[in-house]
């Protein structure tokens, strides 16, 4: 089954590549459903995954207008009440600038589609961009496996490439983006990070050789990752039958943020997060 010409990659399809091509492959390609549950225990796993949807949707309301004191009550949940106090204390993306909440942008790119959407985009009224990603990780990540994954490179290279059409038809310098993870848990703790020419060349590099990988490999050429701990923490294990249990949530981050050369030859870790 070959990659359809029309298809549009994004952070999410990429990491899981990395990750691990077989995955990639069921996903995308085959288009299968999920068999298996993600982590144990199946209810804390999915109150996770309920608590971190609507604190996305809340902050993204909150950016379109809505006042936070209409949204507050739609936090039921103790940690999400937590989450929702911290972002009003703080306000991460209140800095001057033209807000642009889940912009969708499009990047033709390797001969198909690049695509980000970051949580939010402020364009400052100097030209600078700030991309804003919001998390509600219970643990703090190392500031490495930030750095290099995905989302990082993706949403900066193709805001550097398509940023002109926000910015009065002026492009951005890499210098004049910035990254910021925010961590709802830890308010204090956020991780910016700088762009140079450098990383987006580095950047423009490593997507390239990975789309164009991805896109020469035969239907039957998509490898499991040889990391089989990952596997336990995966959805589609059963299909490689590398095991029927899902891994202990307590041990997801630990497991998935251990560094696995990658495959581009650069030294930059692997992960099989949960993506909003």
């Amino acid at each position: 089954m070959p990659l359809p010409a029309d298809f549009t990659f994004s952070q999410n399809s990429l990491q899981d590549y990395a990750d691990c091509p077989r995955r990639f492959s069921l996903r995308y390609l085959e288009h299968l459903a999920w068999p298996a549950i993600e982590a144990e225990p199946v209810v804390e796993h999915e109150r996770q995954l309920r608590v971190g949807s609507l604190f996305h949707l809340m902050v993204h309301q909150h950016m379109l207008g809505v006042p936070l004191e209409r949204l507050t009550p739609m936090a039921s949940d103790a940690d999400l009440r937590l989450f929702w106090h911290n972002y009003q204390e703080a306000l991460p993306g209140n800095v001057p600038g033209r807000r642009l909440p889940e912009k969708t942008l499009l990047l033709p790119f390797a001969g198909y589609v690049l695509e980000a959407k970051p949580d939010l985009l402020v364009i400052s009224p100097e030209g600078r961009a700030t991309i804003f990603d919001w998390k509600t990780a219970d643990r703090l990540p190392r500031r490495e496996w930030l750095e290099r994954r995905m989302q990082t490179r993706v949403y900066r290279f193709v805001l550097l490439h398509t940023g002109h059409g926000l910015n009065g038809g002026r492009a951005f310098a890499p210098e004049d983006i910035d990254f910021i993870y925010w961590y709802a848990g830890f308010p204090g703790q956020s991780f910016g990070f700088d762009y140079s020419a450098t990383l987006a060349a580095e950047d423009e590099s490593v997507l390239r050789e990975m789309i164009e990988e991805i896109a020469g490999r035969a239907p039957d050429d998509f490898p499991m990752t040889p990391d089989i701990r990952r596997c336990r923490f995966c959805v589609y294990r059963s299909y490689c039958e590398t095991g029927g249990a899902a891994g202990d949530i307590e041990e997801m981050e630990e497991v998935t943020q251990a560094p696995e050369p990658s495959r581009v030859d650069l030294d930059f870790d692997q992960i099989a997060e949960i993506e909003f």
